[in-house]
């Protein structure tokens, strides 16, 4: 038997002075937020270069949002996308092998729609290193330069990492936001 989980439940709310709202939203604690200045980068987690701090990771959901920090002349192997992708250049430059005359910089979104393929690199002509936060939807397949399957990352393959590389760096515990937890809403019989 599976006991119930303990669950928010919608309920009115109200504003500041006390009109009700017509609206049943979850009731709210506190807000979920990450400070990413005092969360640990985790280092050479894909590879030599290739750094992550971890913000959001829904398992259920499929969803990973990580601030991807690439070293200057780092490169990640080509690879599909499952579902979408929006990346904003925080600074550097990366750009994707198969399109090098578009370049992104700091301020630059991008978006990549589902089913998408490509080879990310970073120029070993970066004087600083190149910081994007990612929100990503699916999986990476990823691929070996023969085209042979490598490997696949999604939320729950960031997530072991995460856990393993912190100790392994002794960081500690990593903080971040995660996804609700699939469960009965009343104990099996």
């Amino acid at each position: 038997m599976t006991a119930p989980t303990t669950r928010p439940v919608p309920g009115p709310a109200t504003t500041m002075s006390g009109a009700l709202l017509p609206v049943m939203p979850l009731p709210q604690g506190e807000l979920l937020t990450v400070n990413t200045e005092q969360s640990p980068l985790i280092r050479d987690s894909l590879g030599p270069g290739v750094h992550f701090k971890p913000l959001r990771l829904d398992l259920e959901r499929g969803e990973w949002v990580v601030l991807a920090t690439f070293a200057p002349g780092t490169s990640i192997p080509p690879h599909y996308h499952t579902g979408t992708v929006d990346g904003y250049t925080l600074s550097g430059c990366w750009y994707y092998s198969e399109y090098p005359d578009q370049p992104q910089t700091a301020g630059s979104y991008l978006y990549e729609p589902g089913a998408s393929a490509h080879s990310l690199t970073c120029p070993a002509t970066n004087t600083e290193d190149t910081v994007v936060l990612f929100s990503i939807t699916g999986a990476n397949v990823n691929f070996n330069e023969d085209g042979s399957f490598h490997s696949v990352l999604d939320a729950a393959l960031i997530a072991h990492p995460t856990g393993a590389l912190s100790e392994a760096q002794d960081l500690g515990p990593i903080n971040y936001i995660t996804g609700g937890f699939a469960g009965y809403t009343v104990e099996e019989v």
